[in-house]
């Protein structure tokens, strides 16, 4: 049995003092009995098992609001009721949305595409919650002074709503991202959400082929308005963003694919860590 280097030097000594001073040698043989038996007592003790951690996700313990623009339940009687938009005015309650030459709805797009990143960002540890979750819904909490209820009352990170933009200009293309300039959370949120947008422009230009705006943000696909009731009553950090224009054929080659879907997941999610981090 392999004694421990402590019990050896002990012994060790007891051995060269009854060398030297003619000590009884069972002296030894006895002390050895002793620490052999403690030390047998303790090998028998089985080690507790520890279990491996799970890995923690860079998301675990955040909460993301995704906000899916509009709805395929929309009628004109309930859209355009107004509402407060959050900055002294009133606005339609709600829009019908875009949609491509070929008839691909806006609506489904967002949906479609908020799956998508929930599914991304539930990966990674996050606790997702969406406005909506099937194209079917007609309710007032999808009007535009309540699209921020979500992210106030569960005092969210952040929320991010999802759009597709109908511009009709030739050549129009590319993805912008809008934060408000009237913001229920004041300057610090503001900040703060120009400071997503920011991450969330350089993880879609990295991860998805999907172009900046040539048309909106002078280069930047940055646009600052007063007029969204979803980012005006917001009091966390929250953008919108415009992930390309539906009513250009490019564009909308790009809303039917599956593949440009998982990219912009991928990529937005990668922005959310990016600013969380």
């Amino acid at each position: 049995m392999r004694l421990s280097p402590r019990f050896a030097l002990i012994t060790g000594g007891f051995v060269a003092l009854a060398l030297i001073g003619g000590c009884a040698v069972s002296t030894v043989g006895e002390a050895s009995a002793s620490a052999v038996q403690v030390t047998a007592s303790s090998s028998a003790s089985p080690s507790p098992t520890v279990a491996p951690s799970e890995p923690v996700g860079p998301l675990e313990g955040r909460t993301i609001v995704i906000d899916p623009g509009h709805t395929g339940a929309w009628t004109a009687k309930w859209g355009y009721r107004k509402v407060p938009d959050g900055n002294g005015r009133k606005k339609a309650c709600n829009s019908s949305g875009t949609a491509t030459n070929r008839g691909y709805s806006e609506h489904a797009y967002n949906l479609a595409q908020a799956k998508a990143l929930a599914k991304e960002l539930r990966a990674l540890g996050a606790t997702v919650l969406l406005n909506r979750t099937d194209d079917k819904t007609r309710s007032n909490k999808l009007c535009v002074n309540h699209r921020a209820d979500l992210l106030n009352t569960n005092s969210a990170d952040l929320l991010i709503s999802l759009h597709a933009d109908g511009n009709l200009g030739k050549g129009h293309r590319g993805f912008h991202i809008i934060v408000s300039k009237a913001m229920d959370g004041g300057k610090t949120v503001i900040a703060k959400s120009k400071a997503l947008a920011k991450d969330l422009r350089t993880a879609l230009e990295q991860a998805t082929s999907m172009p900046r705006s040539n048309y909106i943000g002078k280069g930047t696909a940055y646009s600052f308005r007063s007029d969204l009731g979803t980012l005006n009553f917001a009091k966390h950090p929250a953008v919108m963003i415009e992930l390309g224009n539906m009513r250009n054929a490019t564009d909308a080659k790009l809303f039917t694919s599956t593949e440009f879907r998982t990219q912009a997941a991928e990529a937005i999610t990668a922005g959310v860590v990016a600013y969380l981090s």
